[in-house]
């Protein structure tokens, strides 16, 4: 089973995840991550590294959020890998939390 980057993630763009990602299945958008479900291992891993709880099991992603199983899915196929830690976009603090943010995901 895959992990999924969810909604928080959005205007945010931590990558502490990147970073303990085994298999580099991490892919940047302008201002969101996603994850790769055909490279994922499950390792979780990346689950503890994200300082916002943006990331969840497929299985377990929150009522309301399963878009985003197939917006990572699809999304994976356009956006480039990221393998190396980032600085956070500068308003991350502002927008931690602030639920609806899939209208202002930048594709």
């Amino acid at each position: 089973m895959t992990h999924v980057v969810t909604d928080n993630c959005i205007n945010c763009k931590h990558t502490d995840c990147v970073e303990v990602c085994p298999v580099d299945c991490f892919h940047e958008g302008a201002n969101f991550l996603v994850i790769d479900p055909d490279e994922c291992i499950d390792c979780t891993l990346c689950v503890d590294e994200c300082p916002v709880g943006a990331i969840y099991q497929e299985g377990d992603v929150p009522a309301g959020q399963e878009p985003f199983v197939a917006l990572n899915a699809a999304l994976a196929r356009q956006w480039p890998v990221i393998s190396a830690t980032i600085p956070a976009l500068p308003e991350a603090a502002e927008w931690h939390g602030r639920p609806h943010k899939l209208p202002l995901l930048i594709r």
